[in-house]
């Protein structure tokens, strides 16, 4: 088990006085894995420390106009696999049950497929099995890890541990398609209202889904319990 996906979801979630009051902890964790190459750990270290001097305001607005008002870097993993259809529904449900299997209760306003909740399910895990959990998602983790390179945002950083940790390395066909995708601008308003308005949801025959994430659905639903329930906030 490890405490570095825990760091690593500590940082990827919304800034709150809570949660500031952890980073120099999550900031010793992620210094001391090796796992993560030095100037990755440095640039966490970094962002430790950013998150921790910034107002909070500040560094809320900048969360919610980074992971919330752009749908290209939605923490929501299967929102990019799935987008908005009836298959992405089916497949947090599969999640959650999952979650609740292995012993771990969500909240009510919690998403299963959302990163950092998947990132505190690895943290009860072996490590082998974490990783390569983790490697199952490589290639939308890589996406959003370039779309945060070219904003040159320090959040980018995560990614490049999370690639690091992962047992395999992104597929590039599935990559190459998720990089195709537009990567909405959040100062575009008109766009933004064009992108984020209501789409049917199709109730026929689904289209044909990532074969990276179905084996990620697969290999979650075969992995052994946690030896832990998650700890409380």
């Amino acid at each position: 088990m490890s405490l570095t996906y825990r760091a690593l979801a500590l940082l990827l979630s919304y800034p709150t006085e809570a949660g500031r009051a952890l980073l120099p902890a999550a900031s010793e964790v992620v210094s001391a894995d090796l796992r993560i190459p030095g100037p990755i750990r440095r640039a966490l270290v970094r962002l430790c420390a950013d998150l921790a001097g910034a107002d909070l305001y500040e560094a809320q607005e900048r969360y919610v106009w980074l992971f919330d008002r752009t749908r290209s870097l939605s923490l929501n993993l299967y929102e990019h696999v799935h987008g908005e259809s009836r298959d992405r529904g089916q497949a947090m449900v599969a999640l959650l049950e999952l979650y609740r299997a292995k012993g771990l209760e969500l909240s009510a306003n919690e998403l299963p497929d959302h990163l950092p909740v998947f990132l505190e399910f690895l943290s009860t895990l072996p490590d082998d099995e974490a990783a390569s959990l983790l490697g199952e998602g490589a290639h939308v983790l890589h996406a959003l890890g370039e779309r945060l390179h070219k904003r040159q945002s320090p959040y980018r950083a995560v990614f490049g541990a999370l690639a690091a940790l992962s047992a395999d390395g992104a597929d590039a066909e599935a990559l190459t398609a998720l990089m195709a995708e537009p990567d909405d601008n959040p100062d575009d308003l008109e766009a933004m209202d064009k992108l984020w308005a209501e789409t049917a949801v199709t109730f026929g025959p689904s289209e044909v889904g990532c074969p990276k994430a179905d084996a990620l659905v697969k290999a979650m639903q075969t992995a052994p319990a946690p030896r832990r329930v998650r700890p409380a906030a």
